[in-house]
């Protein structure tokens, strides 16, 4: 296995972080975005010229395309490129401010769109590459309190599968990475939540009560990383991969249920077609 060259966001902590360290310490070389680099001091400190800290705002598009530039210069190539920064917003779809709606969106879509971009060019000339997109189970199924959340993830699936059957020709690869539950500060200080309407005090404990069953059992973030270096390894990775134990029941359970609806009202579809 040949040396890698990665350009990953969000590395201040989290999957970001526990990916950056585990390519670093297997001789590969990283380009480690966060808002703030001075929570990368350490891993300089280990690693030397291997890591190329960026600080980057991925909803900047300028700065996007100049990190990546700027990485791609340094190290003289791209391998893989990992849209990891986001976070999620808590809220009832009535609850959230048009400001909340629009930032979500733009750091889990816009940004990751924005980066994907920036890579292109370079992954094209040199023929090869492999852009890895940290959606979730979210991002297939969705759930009440994180509908917004759930909209941004949707999206990144859909332009990410769209963006497959484009550059696959190309020798580039693209993976949605699809995460239950983990022990990352997901849903804890990098979450943002809507102010909540008393109307909807008893839905939100249900909904509640429903996150905390679903992330009984978190995933541990630093075993997440020898699973990413599996799937970036592979001669032919895949489109989507689940991380974690419990994502697949619950896409089962969701899609079973979607093909029951759509076949039980197939009269009503094929009416529509006149």
């Amino acid at each position: 296995m040949s040396e890698k060259t990665w350009f990953i966001t969000g590395t201040s902590r989290g999957f970001g972080r526990e990916w950056a360290t585990a390519a670093l310490e297997r001789g590969d070389r990283v380009a480690a975005t966060a808002r703030d680099v001075s929570s990368l001091n350490d891993l300089v400190e280990r690693f030397g010229e291997a890591i190329l800290p960026i600080e980057l705002d991925v909803t900047d598009r300028a700065a996007d395309f100049a990190a990546v530039g700027r990485a791609y210069a340094y190290f003289g190539r791209l391998d893989v490129v990992v849209n990891n920064a986001g976070y999620g917003q808590f809220g009832f779809i009535e609850e959230l401010s048009e400001a909340q709606a629009r930032d979500q969106i733009e750091t889990n879509v816009f940004g990751a769109l924005w980066v994907t971009q920036a890579a292109l060019p370079f992954l094209r000339s040199q023929g090869s590459g492999h852009i890895v997109q940290v959606s979730s189970i979210g991002g297939i199924s969705a759930f009440a309190n994180i509908g917004i959340y759930n909209a941004s993830k949707w999206a990144l699936e859909g332009f990410s599968q769209a963006l497959a059957a484009e550059v696959n020709p190309l020798g580039i690869h693209v993976t949605l990475v699809e995460p239950g539950g983990f022990s990352t500060d997901w849903a804890g200080s990098s979450a943002r939540h809507a102010a909540a309407m008393p109307e909807y005090a008893d839905a939100h404990r249900a909904a509640e009560e429903a996150r905390r069953t679903r992330v009984s059992s978190p995933g541990d973030p630093h075993a997440s990383a020898a699973a990413l270096l599996e799937v970036v390894d592979a001669d032919e990775p895949p489109l989507r991969v689940f991380f974690g134990a419990t994502p697949l029941s619950t896409a089962t359970a969701d899609y079973e249920q979607r093909l029951a609806t759509w076949e039980t009202w197939q009269p009503v579809s094929v009416k529509a077609q006149g």
